[in-house]
């Protein structure tokens, strides 16, 4: 099952990473509920007790199980409900592996207060040892998602499990699936102004998970013919998966540590630039706000957009080692100043392999921040597409950005003069569709 795929918007530098979500998702864990999402808890969660009252009381069966049945398939669905796999921002929980024999032990219609009931039960645990905020341990409407195929199978009639009955069992599936997206979008869109398509991508990861723990439920269902205990089967796997979830939070935490480490190197390079030169280094910052905003108009994937972050802060982290005197000259530099001065892609991209692993890569964009779109340009004399879009998009915002400067030796230029400028250059000196995203930004 998921729970509520949500995730925050966070500042523009270097903040976008595809573990950004997780980060915003533990945060969120240990805080209290916002106003806007207690009164969404409180209507959802109203209206699955709306809903799972009357399938308790309406809903008819021949089932009796003992009451120690009953505890332990709550106890065994709550130990696997704290089996959290981080996916994006939510979660993949292996429920599925209880799920599916409650629905063949226990009176259909109670399986929802049940499942709800099992739901309090684990995140009161957790929020005794406080990984859960308290207010976040009463929420039950995640427990939306079991209405689906309760409905189901109530409406189908209600059969001993049975491998001839698959068709049903797809369809109840297929429900699940579909009120736990409804229940989970409704929370994104409301409370986080997150689009449902966007958070189609994040579920469909989770659906995965219960697609392959589907069948093994079914299996133990079936064996549940001969004994109402055979739940018990599921808990030695139960068992094995905490040791994956718990492996698995292990190395999304070694990431965010590394994935810090490499943020906080890079401020520090940042700071570094800035130290040495005020405005080469306000200069690399403001270029990181324009390269954010041209790199969304482009549509570039996650991976990229962090890419076009770390390289627009350290696209001149070289000029560290070019004199002061020929960086802030008030003219025209002479040819040898010139080559000096071009140097300072190379020089940065040395310093970051210095650092390497994902700076080491940046600095390989890094390196081509000067080229041009017609191949006139350094280090290298590359053109087109055998420019990064990274380098590119880069090239064309630092440009614009000094543009709009004041320097040493001018004035800075408006903003219309210096898109004029840089739609004179396109197809030479930049890239077209840079140019065309970055005169919509600089416009909108």
């Amino acid at each position: 099952m998921a729970t509520a795929a949500t995730q925050t918007a966070t500042g523009p530098r270097i903040a976008l990473d595809e573990h950004a979500p997780i980060e915003a998702q533990r945060a969120r864990q240990t805080a209290p509920l916002p106003h806007a999402d207690r009164v969404l808890a409180a209507v959802l969660g109203g209206g699955f007790l709306a809903v799972a009252v009357p399938l308790a009381l309406l809903v008819p069966s021949g089932r009796s199980p003992s009451a120690l049945v009953v505890a332990g398939l709550v106890f065994a669905y709550a130990a696997a409900f704290r089996l959290d796999f981080e996916v994006g921002a939510g979660f993949a929980i292996p429920t599925e592996l209880v799920l599916v024999p409650m629905l063949f032990i226990l009176p259909l219609g109670v399986v929802p207060l049940c499942v709800a009931g099992a739901i309090l039960l684990a995140r009161i645990i957790d929020g005794a040892r406080q990984a859960l905020h308290v207010e976040r341990a009463l929420l039950i409407a995640d427990a939306w998602y079991v209405v689906g195929p309760v409905v189901v199978l109530a409406a189908a009639g209600q059969t001993s499990p049975s491998l001839r009955h698959w068709p049903l069992y797809v369809v109840a599936l297929a429900a699940q699936f579909l009120f736990d997206f409804a229940a989970t979008a409704i929370r994104g869109r409301v409370a986080l102004g997150i689009p449902a398509r966007q958070q189609l991508g994040a579920s469909v990861s989770v659906w995965v998970m219960d697609l392959a723990l589907a069948p093994v439920g079914l299996a133990i269902a079936i064996t549940a013919n001969q004994t109402s205990y055979a739940f018990l089967l599921a808990l030695p796997l139960i068992g094995l998966l905490s040791l994956f979830a718990r492996g698995h939070r292990t190395q999304i935490d070694r990431t965010l540590e590394l994935s810090h480490a490499y943020r906080g190197t890079a401020y520090l390079l940042g700071d570094v630039i800035e130290g040495d030169d005020a405005y080469t280094g306000s200069h690399s910052r403001d270029v990181v706000e324009l390269t954010t905003r041209v790199a969304e108009r482009l549509n570039l994937g996650p991976e990229e957009r962090r890419q076009a972050e770390f390289v627009a802060l350290l696209h001149d982290v070289g000029k560290v080692r070019i004199p002061n005197e020929i960086i802030n000259k008030p003219g025209p530099l002479t040819p040898e100043e010139r080559g000096i001065m071009n140097a300072h892609t190379i020089e940065g991209e040395k310093m970051l392999e210095q650092v390497g692993g994902l700076l080491g890569e940046v600095g390989r964009l890094v390196r081509s921040c000067h080229e041009h779109y017609d191949g006139s340009g350094y280090p290298d004399g590359i053109a087109g597409e055998d420019i990064p879009l990274v380098a590119r998009i880069v090239c064309c915002c630092d440009a614009f950005h000094a543009m709009t400067s004041d320097r040493p030796y001018r004035k800075a230029l408006s903003q219309d003069v210096a898109l004029a400028e840089l739609l004179a250059n396109s197809g030479t000196q930049l890239d077209p569709q840079v140019v065309s995203a970055l005169t919509a930004v600089a416009r909108s």
